[in-house]
């Protein structure tokens, strides 16, 4: 068995294998449950997803949002535009260790800060110039590891090439929405 930095690289390669010659082992649908609870505060229940059409249920969890004070919340959790660039950080953590495991590459520190500009003149509706989302976004990314700058170039462009999350940021993706009105006790 071979372990880099908490990531079985056997493991790892194995997972590619099969994927490249099960593909449907590799279909994923996740999902989550938000429901509003007061004011600007919400909560989101993420539990089970599925796996090649069948559905494993995990451990549940609950990811509350609000807002600043600033922007009429009570900042008793992260914002939407807050959670995004966590889930960004968490996405390009997950993809530096497994691709540096894969590379060879030790890595001894990894930390990343984000930071999104946003303009809310676009999510009031005041201005239809404006972006209702982030104007832009920054990653940085601090490595520590046994590795050449030519390396960890190398890491960061199969990263960027293979992050799903960055991938969502940097592509359209078609979204559909649906409302269903429930009579209250329904």
């Amino acid at each position: 068995m071979s372990i880099t930095h908490g990531v079985d690289v056997e493991q790892l390669g194995q997972a590619v294998e099969t994927i490249t010659e099960e593909p449907e082992g590799g279909q994923f649908r996740f999902r989550a449950k938000t429901e509003w609870t007061d004011g600007l505060q919400c909560v989101t229940t993420i539990d089970d997803f599925d796996q090649a059409g069948e559905r494993v249920h995990t451990q549940e969890f609950h990811v509350k949002g609000d807002e600043p004070e600033q922007i009429l919340g009570k900042r008793s959790a992260p914002n939407a535009v807050e959670l995004l660039l966590a889930a960004l950080g968490s996405c390009l953590s997950v993809g530096y260790a497994a691709n540096a495991a894969a590379m060879g590459i030790e890595l001894r520190d990894l930390r990343f800060e984000l930071e999104g500009d946003v303009d809310l003149r676009g999510f009031l509706g005041i201005s239809e110039d404006v972006r209702a989302g982030y104007n832009t976004v920054t990653c940085t990314a601090y490595i520590d590891a046994n590795a050449s700058e030519e390396e960890l170039a190398e890491l960061r462009d199969r990263v960027e090439a293979t992050s799903p999350l960055l991938d969502n940021i940097t592509n359209a993706v078609p979204l559909e929405t649906d409302v269903v009105p429930v009579q209250k006790g329904e």
